[in-house]
């Protein structure tokens, strides 16, 4: 692994978001990461979905349903639990097909039902 590589790591990744997009805000996508929240919660704690973030030596993929699901969460396998740093963020040094496959389908089952429930926790969280 070179640091030339992380660029490519983090392309392969804002391609799993980017597939998202309709359904997402894009509230950030450039060099230093890529960002998708819930519409009309931008900018407030339970409208992060998913980003990216390029640092020195490994991409960071954050997936915050990952973080509220515990039915999701206990679906991750071994493997890529060995990528995970804290509750919703996994890091990437390299290019690693299977687990790029697995976050993808993660990120969709995640992605799936977390708006309305982002709704649901904000307005719980208003009251």
């Amino acid at each position: 692994m070179t640091a030339a590589d992380l660029p490519e790591v983090h392309e392969r990744l804002k391609a799993i978001l980017g597939s998202h997009r309709g359904a997402l805000a894009v509230t950030a996508d450039g060099p230093a990461g890529m960002t998708l929240e819930v519409p009309g919660l931008e900018g407030k704690p339970w409208g992060y979905v998913a980003g990216t973030r390029l640092g020195k030596r490994y991409v960071s993929y954050y997936l915050m349903p990952v973080y509220a699901n515990a039915a999701l969460e206990a679906s991750i396998s071994p493997a890529l639990t060995r990528r995970r740093q804290g509750k919703s963020c996994f890091n990437f040094a390299t290019v690693d097909e299977p687990l790029f496959a697995e976050l993808g389908q993660l990120t969709a089952l995640a992605i799936e039902g977390w708006p309305d429930e982002a709704r649901r926790l904000a307005a719980e969280r208003a009251s």
